[in-house]
């Protein structure tokens, strides 16, 4: 039983390393785009929409691009809708069918994208519509499947999705390093390829390193999963899906014992999806999300032109930039599980008396949420200033605030509402904010049209916008004061009742 214990320990372990190495790898490799347009643009995609303008008074002939850097846009806002919207069939197909069918989507969908990407070229710039598209789909299902890896370590469960988080956020780097080696020389097509290839990888874990269904929370004791796992302990499993439905399990040996019953009756009176999406916690964490992240995707998919327009066209100086902003992202890995570490200060700590371990959970992110929204005004606000060198300070609070915003999310998600509606919930809440991110096209086009390609107007709305995220974490933290009275009052009640029937005793 001590080497079986030791086995399972050492598969978690390559679990969460394996599952960090694939998120930092692959995952969030799109938002990288910045770094993507600069090497397409040096390639001639979309190059026909730029037009020669005449100088005036002698002045020299000028090249104006706004349309090729539209069409850049809308490359990105198609793939980031997709992102976030198609997570809600993503969720029910991972809820429903579980991890392996899921990753097997995923690992199709990436490999097809980069593909595509690889095999794209200036005449068919329209691929990356397709290429884009699919590589953020796949990239954001790696994710969904590995952040139930938390499970695995229920002490620091929501550090290690921030973590995860972190590290897709940190992916986008990749595209960094794909533009160095284009710059010593290494075309596009074999860096896609290189990419793509890598699936083996992705396909080796799928098989021995991730369950066939979920991992369960909380966790069986002596969960196994991959090849080889005990009958035992794939009965786990198939236990907590029957759970998740609601239905009353009953040990096969012998009766159920009173804790037994407790359980079974605690799984039937599980909150309903429909209950939990119609929800204030529901409501608020979409309206907290979807405006960080409507800020968020603006600025990555302007920050081309933006920097053009700040440079001057300077290409050095913009590539500059680009290169900053993408090492920046690296470090998204190191800042996201400082959030996690922040949600799960109080485990380990005594609970008040009379608190349940959902209400500590809650009590601990309300700060959380205070902080992310602190960061996404911070970073609205420098992104606001058209000044170049303001814009490092801009790339730091970015990563930063982009870091906690997804991390503090999905444990948000798996706090306040029933695990077996995280996939569903999650996808829901990713898609129902996609919709509200389809505003960056319309923004972008204002500002090349009536602005006149500058984007303060729309920069300072977006800024006050964010002030709305504040309600969010005010609301939770309302909540678990009113929650924390009432359970003072029933304490204080029942002491007083318990006083009176011993004095008429």
């Amino acid at each position: 039983m001590q080497g079986l214990e030791v086995g399972t320990r050492l598969r978690y372990r390559l679990t969460l390393a394996s599952g960090m190495l694939e998120c930092l790898g692959f995952a969030g490799v799109v938002f990288g785009f910045a770094s993507l347009v600069f090497v397409l643009k040096e390639d001639g995609y979309f190059s026909h929409l730029c037009v020669s303008v005449p100088g005036t008074n002698g002045t020299k002939t000028t090249t104006d691009c706004t349309m090729q850097d539209e069409q850049f846009s809308l490359v990105f806002t198609v793939a980031s809708f997709l992102n976030n919207f198609m997570t809600l069939i993503n969720g029910y197909l991972f809820d429903r069918f579980g991890t392996m069918v899921t990753r097997l989507l995923a690992i199709s969908l990436y490999t097809t994208g980069t593909i595509l990407v690889a095999f794209s070229s200036a005449a068919y710039s329209e691929l990356l519509y397709p290429a884009l598209s699919c590589i953020a789909v796949g990239g954001i299902l790696l994710l969904l499947t590995n952040m139930q890896v938390g499970n695995l370590f229920s002490s620091h469960r929501s550090t290690i999705i921030t973590l995860y988080n972190g590290a897709f956020d940190s992916s986008s780097a990749v595209f960094l390093i794909i533009k160095v080696l284009h710059e010593q020389g290494i075309s596009l097509r074999s860096s896609l390829l290189v990419l793509s290839s890598c699936s083996v990888i992705h396909l080796l874990r799928t098989f021995l390193l991730m369950p066939k269904t979920h991992i369960p929370y909380p966790l069986p004791q002596h969960f196994t999963y991959g090849l080889n796992c005990r009958k035992a302990n794939t009965y786990n499993v198939e236990q907590f899906e029957r759970m998740k439905d609601g239905g009353v399990i009953a040990s096969q040996e012998s009766p159920a014992e009173p804790k037994d019953q407790a359980q079974a009756q605690d799984s039937e009176n599980v909150a309903s999806f429909r209950s939990c999406v119609l929800s204030w916690f529901f409501l608020w964490q979409l309206l907290w999300l979807s405006i960080m992240q409507l800020r968020h995707y603006l600025f990555i998919g302007t920050l081309n032109p933006m920097l053009n327009r700040l440079a001057e066209n300077d290409p050095d100086l913009v590539s500059q930039y680009t290169n900053a902003f993408a090492i920046t992202q690296l470090f998204g890995v190191l800042c996201a599980p400082w959030n996690g570490l922040l949600m799960d200060r109080h485990k380990g700590k005594p609970l008040a008396p009379g608190e349940t371990a959902l209400e500590a959970d809650l009590r601990s992110s309300s700060l959380s949420l205070l902080l992310t929204s602190v960061q996404c005004l911070l970073f609205s606000l420098c992104a606001s200033f058209p000044l170049l060198p303001l814009q490092y300070i801009t790339f730091v609070l970015q990563v930063i605030n982009r870091s906690f915003l997804y991390g503090g999310n999905a444990a948000f998600i798996s706090i306040a509402f029933p695990a077996c509606h995280f996939g569903k919930l999650y996808g829901l809440l990713m898609a129902l904010s996609a919709i509200i991110s389809l505003l960056q096209y319309p923004c972008f086009a204002l500002v090349k049209g009536a602005l006149h390609g500058d984007p303060f107007l729309v920069d300072a709305a977006l800024s006050l916008l964010s002030l709305l995220v504040f309600i969010h974490p005010l609301y939770v933290f309302i909540h678990c004061r009113k929650v924390a009275r009432q359970r003072e009052d029933n304490t204080q009640s029942d002491n007083n009742g318990s006083k009176m029937a011993e004095a008429e005793f």
